[in-house]
C-alpha cells in the first residue's frame, strides 16, 4: 500500500507540537536542518518526562514503595514499546543503553571478544559512522582477527563484488553495517550481506540510528542478529538508546559491566548474573529517559512511521530539485530521492562548509558542516568535509527554499 506524504496541514499540526521551532535566531525563524544529528521535541515528550519527575521519581527494580512501583512499571513500558516498535520477538531482547555508540561497543565488548580470534575476519564498509567502525578496529586489534571493508562507488553504493574474495580471506564471523549512511543517505542492500554473512554463519550488526526514526524497522523481517539505534534521533531524550540483539545469542554472553541490578547473587567468592535483559544494564538506568523515549516512539506510531518516510522522500525529492538551481553547488551522493534517505551533503565551489554553515546560521538555517563522524567516507569521496541538511518530520517546503537563499547569499557574501 503506497503512503501519501504529510500535507500542508499535517506538517502545521506537527510543528506546532515543538516549542523550539516557535523560536526566532537573528529575527528570523529557525529552520532545523540537522535531525541526522540529532532530532527536536515535541511536546509530549517534554510533558511525559516532567510528568513522571513530579510523581513518580523513584529509582527503580528496588524499591516496593508506590513510587519505585510506578518507577519501574514505567520503566519496562518503555522497553516493551521499544520492542513492538522493532517487532522484536522477545522484549527480554531490548537492553537499553545510553546511545548507539555504547550500544554497538557492547557487542563487540561480549559477542566480539568471545567469538572472534586469528584466522577469523570481521567485515565493515567505507560507509560507516565512526560508532560502527572504531569498536570493530579494536576489537580486531585486541583478538587478531583481520578487519575487511566494502568499499564504495562514487555516489556512495557499496561494491559488493569484493565479498567472494573477503570469504576467502578467514572465517567471516561478523558483518557490521549501517542500514542508512548519516552522510550520504545511501541505503545499502542489508538483505543482500545478510544472506551472504549468515550463509557463511557469521553475525550481522546493522546500525539503524538513521532508519528507526523514520520509517517502520523490523527485526524480523531484517534476519538480522544485532541492532542499535539513539533516543535522542528519535524525538526522544538524549542518553538513551537501545540494542536488539537475539536472545539466543546474548544468553551465551558475558556482561559488558558489572555492578548493581545486573546481579542475580553477590558472594565475595562470586556473582552470578541478572537473566536478560537486565544482565547488560548495570547501576542505576535513565528511566526518565525512558519515560522520554516511550512518549516519543507513542508520538512517531501517531503520525505515522510511513508517512514519515514519505515525507522525507517527498521534501528530499524537492531539496535536491532545488539545491540544483545554486551555481557551483555538487550534491555528493546519490542524484535521486529514490536512492537515498532525508540527508543531502553538498560542496559549494570553493567555499569551505564551515563558512557555508556560519553564514547559513545568519539566516537562522541549521546544517552541519564537517566530516559528519565518518571521516574514511569522506576521505574516499577525495573531500575534507562537506555541508550537510537533513530533514524529518517537521521540515517544509519553505524552510528548503530558505536554505537555497542563504547558499545565495553565501555565494555573495564569498564573492563565488
Amino acid at each position: 500500500m503506497t503512503v501519501s506524504p504529510l500535507t500542508p496541514t499535517d506538517l502545521a499540526r506537527i510543528r506546532a507540537d515543538f516549542p523550539i521551532l516557535a523560536r526566532k535566531l537573528h529575527g528570523q525563524p529557525l529552520a532545523y536542518l540537522d535531525s541526522a544529528s540529532t532530532s527536536q521535541k515535541p511536546q509530549q515528550m517534554l510533558d511525559a518526562m516532567t510528568s513522571f519527575y513530579s510523581t513518580s521519581n523513584a529509582n527503580v527494580h528496588r524499591g516496593v514503595y508506590t513510587l519505585g512501583v510506578e518507577s519501574t512499571d514505567a520503566f519496562e513500558a518503555a522497553r516493551d514499546a521499544v520492542a513492538a516498535l522493532l517487532n522484536a520477538p522477545s522484549r527480554r531482547e531490548v537492553i537499553f543503553t545510553r546511545n548507539t555508540t555504547e550500544a554497538l561497543n557492547l557487542v563487540a565488548k561480549t559477542y566480539g571478544v568471545q567469538n572472534c580470534g586469528p584466522g577469523d575476519v570481521i567485515v565493515s564498509t567505507v560507509l560507516e559512522h565512526h560508532a560502527n567502525l572504531v569498536p570493530w578496529q579494536v576489537l580486531a586489534e585486541q583478538t587478531g582477527a583481520t578487519l575487511r571493508f566494502l568499499d564504495i562507488d562514487d555516489e556512495g553504493n557499496l561494491q559488493l563484488d569484493a565479498l567472494d574474495a573477503i570469504a576467502r580471506e578467514g572465517n567471516v564471523k561478523l558483518v557490521a553495517v549501517t542500514h542508512q549512511s548519516n552522510t550520504l543517505g545511501v541505503r545499502p542492500p542489508v538483505a543482500e550481506l545478510v544472506a551472504w554473512a549468515h550463509a557463511l554463519g557469521a553475525v550481522v550488526v546493522l546500525d539503524a540510528a538513521q532508519t528507526v526514526p523514520n520509517r517502520p524497522v523490523d527485526v524480523q523481517a531484517l534476519d538480522v542478529d544485532f541492532l542499535a539505534f539513539s533516543g535522542h534521533k528519535t524525538l526522544g531524550p538524549t542518553g538513551i538508546g537501545a540494542l536488539w540483539g537475539r536472545e539466543s545469542l546474548l544468553a551465551d554472553l558475558q556482561p559488558f559491566l558489572t555492578g548493581g541490578e545486573m546481579i542475580r547473587s553477590v558472594k565475595l567468592e562470586r556473582t552470578s548474573w541478572n537473566s536478560l535483559p537486565w544482565k547488560f544494564e548495570a547501576g542505576t538506568p535513565a528511566f526518565a529517559e525512558a519515560v522520554g523515549l516511550h512518549a516519543a516512539i507513542d508520538y512517531l506510531h501517531a503520525v505515522g512511521l510511513e508517512a514519515i518516510d514519505a515525507h522525507e522522500h517527498a521534501i528530499t525529492d524537492y531539496a535536491l530539485g532545488r539545491l540544483t538551481e545554486v551555481p557551483g553547488l555538487r550534491i555528493i551522493g546519490p542524484q535521486t530521492a529514490a536512492a537515498r534517505g532525508g540527508v543531502v551533503s553538498f560542496v559549494l565551489d570553493d567555499v569551505h562548509p564551515h563558512d557555508v554553515a556560519e553564514i547559513l546560521d545568519r539566516h537562522a538555517v541549521c546544517v552541519r558542516a564537517g566530516h559528519h563522524c565518518t571521516q574514511p567516507l569522506i576521505e574516499r569521496l577525495g573531500l575534507a568535509a562537506t555541508v550537510r541538511a537533513s530533514f524529518y518530520l517537521t521540515t517544509t517546503e519553505a524552510e528548503i527554499d530558505r536554505l537555497v537563499d542563504g547558499l545565495l547569499d553565501v555565494r555573495r557574501v564569498m564573492g563565488v
